[in-house]
């Protein structure tokens, strides 16, 4: 369990800084909520999360576009069944792809873009749209540990860094293959500690 969150995890964290850094204007926007909530004195807390809305729906945007597993885990038909039309019969092994769902356009508008505002409001979630860690009964059980590791650590990154991408070119977001989601091409970026990283943990050495 440890090294399946984990890695999932990391690759969630990587998917969102690469489509964050190709689209800067929702890094700007991410990081001023950021800003105005949280202020210049103290690094965010886990605490804090709830009340981020829209780094919210950029981690939904990222589960969306890029789930580290892509095939949800297999589930076996206990019995007779029917399944989107077609007859399962008892002791069949089901995949779900859920990276297809989440690229459907007949399920989602302009899926293959990313937009975080998608989720605002009401939004386009539903239970049987986004779903990176399946559902019912036999969802993942680190669904919630998930989202707070991923939210804790990418609030953090935007918070305590200047980021941008090394060149003009645009981060290549091609997948690479695994049993979860790794991009084909690891992430590089160059990145600047932000004023509040050195008010908070150097100032305090020097004092």
């Amino acid at each position: 369990m440890l090294l399946a969150g984990t890695d999932t995890s990391v690759v969630t964290i990587e998917w969102a800084m690469s489509a964050l850094l190709n689209h800067p204007e929702k890094l700007d926007k991410a990081r001023a909520e950021i800003d105005n909530f949280i202020g210049n004195n103290r690094l965010v807390n886990e605490s804090d999360l709830s009340k981020l809305p829209y780094l919210q729906n950029i981690i939904l945007e990222t589960f969306r576009l890029f789930p580290a597993a892509p095939l949800l885990v297999p589930h076996e038909a206990s019995a007779d069944c029917m399944l989107g039309g077609y007859d399962i019969p008892q002791g069949t092994i089901i995949l779900i792809n859920a990276w297809a769902i989440h690229r459907d356009p007949l399920v989602w508008d302009d899926p293959i873009s990313f937009n975080p505002e998608r989720f605002e409001g009401a939004g386009e979630v539903g239970p049987t749209k986004l779903l990176p860690f399946g559902m019912g009964r036999r969802s993942c059980p680190g669904m919630g540990l998930a989202n707070r590791v991923v939210g804790l650590a990418l609030v953090s990154l935007i918070q305590c860094f200047e980021w941008q991408r090394i060149g003009d070119d645009l981060i290549d977001l091609t997948e690479g293959e695994g049993l979860s989601m790794p991009k084909l091409t690891p992430l590089e970026a160059m990145c600047k500690a932000r004023d509040v990283l050195h008010k908070v943990l150097v100032e305090p050495t020097r004092n």
